[in-house]
């Protein structure tokens, strides 16, 4: 089966979705859990405990304590892992197919029977924080924060999914597993499931496993639209280091709305195609981007060039982000982007430049749906912003752009009212600024 087959769907009495993907291809299945909880569901004084969460969650159970989960896997030759993001948090487990059964058993178990004990709580709050303070010790962090908090005067999008240091030094035991016990239940959940065994004895597999667990509580959401911006914030953000890094940030259009296959083909001529899949999928270098031939190329005013736009819930950002040149500046390099996109809202881009880069794009998507973890990934991951039938229009979706689109998305939406600039400079740097 491809990324573009339908696949089953069965929803439990509790609420519980299953999606199921046979794949005979190699003796390996790959089974995912998805939560409907991030960093989106969090407010100031908890920011971050999603991401905890998430940790706790490989702390055992009383059935499975930590230490025999993990000889578990390691010993059937399983990989397993989790990550926490905006919308959602998702576990999951690769394994020879015969020996997936330990790890359906651990998810359903992990599902309800967590235990936090307090002093896991209390040595976990020394590895989230440790983990957060190695990420200060990026340039690119502070930056992105700043962007963040600037862009999202309202919406829960502004706080980073690490959480800030002062609410994990605060949040306790209670606040964690409160937040476990409201977002983790079957009517909250998607597993995705994809490899090589039969539907129907898997499906007679979860529905022993899952039937009886508790459909639990509707919970709650916050709910806070930002409002449209009125003017182009700039900010600067000073600290160590020798690079001097520009990013520029527009507010955009969230994964359901129909301007959003336009403007994945719009960043891929702007700055080079990224892709959606964020474990893994190829890579396409991005040297036939407007802007990397603009700005480091020809006008050299930075050393690199990237951009993207993930997929969500609400609307998010767009976001060019550049390096400039040792012997340029954060002005310099902004005037060559402003000129780029202005030429895109003055014409829109040639057939063959659309093509190409409606091309790149098919070949991402293909790239990151190839293994059977990555199947499995898109089968869940769709589920938590919009359907599996996301997916399945998506070449459809990348084929219907036209270059009048693609013009109309530029003169829509990349304008500096709706844009935040942000500047990192080195400290040695930042005295001779103008």
């Amino acid at each position: 089966m491809t990324l573009l087959e339908p696949i089953p769907s069965i929803r439990l009495k509790n609420g519980l979705e299953i999606k199921l993907k046979e794949i005979h291809t190699a003796p390996l299945i790959s089974s995912w859990v998805w939560y409907r909880v991030g960093s989106r569901d969090e407010i100031p004084g908890i920011t971050g405990i999603s991401h905890w969460v998430e940790h706790m969650q490989f702390k055992g159970t009383e059935k499975y304590p930590a230490e025999v989960r993990e000889k578990n896997i390691a010993r059937a030759g399983g990989t397993w892992n989790a990550f926490t993001y905006l919308d959602w948090t998702t576990y999951f487990e690769t394994m020879p197919a015969d020996k997936i059964d330990q790890a359906l058993e651990i998810e359903a178990d992990r599902m309800v029977n967590s235990i936090y004990d307090p002093e896991e709580v209390e040595s976990e709050r020394t590895v989230i924080m440790s983990e957060r303070q190695g990420r200060e010790n990026s340039p690119s962090f502070w930056l992105n924060e700043a962007i963040h908090k600037a862009a999202f005067q309202i919406h829960s999008y502004s706080h980073m999914i690490l959480g800030d240091m002062v609410d994990l030094g605060t949040i306790q035991r209670e606040d964690l597993y409160q937040h476990y016990k409201t977002y983790y239940a079957p009517s909250n959940a998607v597993i995705s499931i994809a490899g090589d065994f039969e539907t129907e004895s898997m499906l007679k597999r979860l529905k022993t496993l899952y039937k009886d667990l508790p459909e639990g509580a509707d919970p709650p959401r916050v709910n806070r639209p930002e409002p449209t911006q009125r003017g182009e914030h700039r900010l600067t953000v000073e600290g160590p280091g020798d690079t001097v890094m520009v990013d520029v940030a527009y507010h955009a259009p969230p994964a359901s709305h129909e301007d959003f296959f336009p403007l994945l083909i719009l960043d891929s001529i702007l700055s080079g195609p990224q892709g959606l899949n964020m474990f893994g999928g190829g890579g396409i270098s991005n040297k036939t981007s407007r802007l990397y031939a603009k700005l480091v190329e020809e006008d050299e005013v930075a050393v690199s060039i990237s951009g993207g736009i993930p997929a969500t819930i609400d609307p998010y950002l767009y976001s060019i982000n550049m390096i400039v040149h040792p012997a340029s500046t954060p002005e310099a390099a902004l005037q060559s982007l402003d000129g780029e996109i202005q030429r895109l809202q003055d014409s829109p881009p040639n057939k063959e430049e659309l093509a190409r880069a409606v091309r790149q794009n098919r070949a991402l998507f293909a790239y990151g749906g190839e293994s059977i973890t990555n199947q499995a990934f898109w089968m869940g991951f769709s589920e938590m912003f919009a359907s599996y039938d996301w997916v399945t229009g998506y070449l459809g979706n990348l084929k219907a752009v036209t270059p009048g689109d693609v013009q109309r998305i530029a003169q829509k939406y990349l304008l500096p009212k709706n844009r935040i600039v942000g500047i990192y400079l080195p400290h040695n740097k930042g005295n001779n600024h103008s």
